[in-house]
């Protein structure tokens, strides 16, 4: 494996959320970077590593996950997200060549109701074939009306604002 370069990731431990230091003990994923849990690894580097999914969707699915533990995108920094998008992008394109994908998905759920089963924040690189079989169905739903919608977009912008971001 060629290490693709990429800014060294600077995060002290500090900035660790307690709720999430409690949880690399049991992580399944950290067990694996640890080497006490076997992966087929296809990419490692100093803050990453991307290894085959054991219950893929597609066959070829695969995880990218950052080295140090953070359980989902909000107790993510900016700059750990950015390097998994950055890592999920090479592989997404590895797979489309090597398998000779005609699409890929790229998926990351955070908590349990979104269907989040391992606290890593992680992201799914699963390669899609026109014959794969495979659908999401997702049902859409509809808002009762216009101002339903707006109330809803407004509540969040106005969290955004209070957050100031």
């Amino acid at each position: 494996m060629k290490p693709i370069s990429f800014p060294v990731l600077s995060v002290s431990s500090s900035e660790f959320d307690e709720r999430v230091r409690k949880n690399v003990n049991d992580c399944i994923f950290c067990k694996i970077i640890a080497g006490q849990i076997p992966a087929c690894k296809i990419y490692e580097d100093a803050d990453t590593l991307v290894f085959m999914d054991i219950w893929p969707i597609v066959k070829g699915h695969a995880l990218v996950i950052p080295k140090r533990h953070y359980a989902d995108i909000v107790s993510s920094p900016a700059e750990v997200l950015a390097k998994l998008i950055f890592v999920a992008q090479k592989i997404a394109a590895a797979q489309k060549r090597a398998l000779k994908a005609d699409g890929i998905n790229i998926m990351q759920s955070n908590g349990r109701a979104a269907g989040q089963v391992v606290d890593h924040i992680h992201l799914h690189v699963i390669p899609r074939f026109n014959s794969d079989g495979h659908h999401w169905n997702w049902k859409t739903q509809k808002y009762a009306d216009g101002p339903e919608m707006q109330e809803l977009g407004d509540s969040i912008s106005a969290e955004l604002n209070k957050a100031g971001k």
